[in-house]
């Protein structure tokens, strides 16, 4: 019997790697340590929760201040992250920081990914572009600490600048602000900002 080993290629394995980020985030946003009243989410409303992270398209059934935990919040903040970078940039990164080499395949995944033009470099790039969201996440939740904190107290304003920086810079549109609180933190701080 002749055994037939089918080699995916790199936008399948591309595919692959987001639908099992959503079905493992969905299954995480499941647990009932997820919400805030400990009950389990539906599924379907994981899922949503879950591909919309993932996809950086800030779309939600529930309230992500209000329906979901500190856990369910960063799972989706894990999600957002991870979808933003790219999830061959972050599974490149482990490797990076594990101290694996990476393959020809890998470094050809990650070109297809980024759409780079050609391979060599392409380990630098990655490390480049995960430094860079991590100065960039950093310095923007330090300039909203302030007035989070403020707002808020201090565990929970430093919660809330970490999260929004995070979803800010990846361009999901998720955050914990109503309406009426974004307005009231803007009429504070834009007469400051401006001076």
């Amino acid at each position: 019997m002749i055994r037939i080993k089918k080699r995916l290629s790199s936008s399948q394995i591309i595919i692959l790697g987001f639908a099992a980020l959503i079905l493992f985030g969905s299954l995480l946003l499941m647990l009932p340590i997820s919400t805030q009243d400990g009950s389990r989410a539906i599924f379907s409303d994981a899922l949503f929760t879950a591909t919309s992270a993932v996809c950086v398209t800030g779309l939600i059934v529930q309230d992500t201040a209000t329906y979901w935990s500190t856990f369910g919040q960063a799972v989706i903040i894990a999600l957002i992250q991870i979808g933003g970078m790219g999830v061959v940039t972050v599974a490149i990164a482990i490797s990076l920081f594990s101290g694996k080499q990476i393959s020809l395949k890998q470094r050809s995944t990650m070109q297809e990914a980024i759409s780079a033009h050609k391979v060599g470099g392409i380990v630098r790039l990655t490390g480049f572009i995960i430094k860079m969201t991590i100065i960039f996440e950093l310095l923007d939740a330090i300039i909203m600490a302030p007035t989070f904190c403020k707002e808020f107290g201090v565990l929970k304003g430093i919660w809330y600048a970490v999260f929004h920086s995070i979803s800010a810079f990846c361009n999901a549109g998720f955050g914990f602000l109503d309406n009426e609180s974004a307005q009231r933190s803007f009429a504070l701080e834009a007469p400051r900002l401006l001076q």
